[in-house]
C-alpha cells in the first residue's frame, strides 16, 4: 500500500523510480517533444504529491499516474502554450535507446509516426502492457473503441513497415 499523504516526498520518489520512464514515454508518444514530455512528468508528479491518495498496490498507482499524464498531455495539446512553441524539424527523433534489439528502432519510429489516437493506444498496450479495459479507463474511451484503435493502428503500422521495406528494395 502506498499512502501519499503519509509521506509525499517518499511516495514521489517511489513513483519516479518505478514509473518515471513509463510516464516519459507515454508523454513523448503524445507530444513528440522530449522537453514537453519531461514537463508533463514533473506536472504529473506534482499532482501525485498533492493528491494525498492511498493506493492499494503499485499497479493502481501506475494506472493513476499514466491517466493523469495522458490527461495533462491532452490539455497541453489543446493549450495556447503549445501553439506558441516552435516545433522541431521533421525527421528529428528523440534519441533511440541503444539497447533496443535490431529492427526495434524501426518499429518505434513507425509507432511514433502514427496519428496520436493510434499511437497512445498502441504504446499503452504493447509497451506498458495494459489491457484494453485499463487503456479505456486511462484514455477515457470505451473498451470497444480501444480495440478498434489497436486494430487500425496495427494495420497502419503493417502498411508503413511494408512500404518501408519495398522502398528499401527499390534503392
Amino acid at each position: 500500500m502506498v499512502d501519499v499523504a503519509l509521506n509525499p516526498s517518499a511516495a514521489v520518489e517511489l513513483a519516479l523510480d518505478l514509473y518515471g520512464n513509463d510516464i516519459l514515454r507515454l508523454s513523448f508518444s503524445f507530444l513528440k517533444s522530449k522537453e514537453d514530455a519531461e514537463d508533463i512528468v514533473q506536472d504529473t508528479l506534482i499532482r501525485f504529491m498533492q493528491s494525498g491518495n492511498v493506493f492499494q498496490n503499485e499497479e493502481q498507482m501506475k494506472a493513476w499516474l499514466l491517466q493523469v499524464a495522458a490527461n495533462l498531455c491532452r490539455d497541453f495539446l489543446k493549450s495556447a502554450q503549445r501553439k506558441k512553441t516552435v516545433s522541431l524539424p521533421e525527421g528529428y527523433d528523440m534519441a533511440v535507446e541503444e539497447n533496443l534489439p535490431e529492427g526495434e528502432s524501426e518499429v518505434l519510429q513507425a509507432v511514433m509516426a502514427l496519428p496520436e489516437k493510434y499511437r497512445s493506444a498502441i504504446h499503452l498496450y504493447y509497451y506498458e502492457e495494459f489491457s484494453t479495459k485499463e487503456i479505456a479507463e486511462i484514455l477515457g474511451k470505451k473498451e470497444a473503441t480501444i480495440r478498434s484503435l489497436l486494430k487500425r493502428g496495427r494495420e497502419k503500422l503493417e502498411n508503413m513497415m511494408k512500404g518501408g521495406r519495398e522502398d528499401a528494395k527499390r534503392i
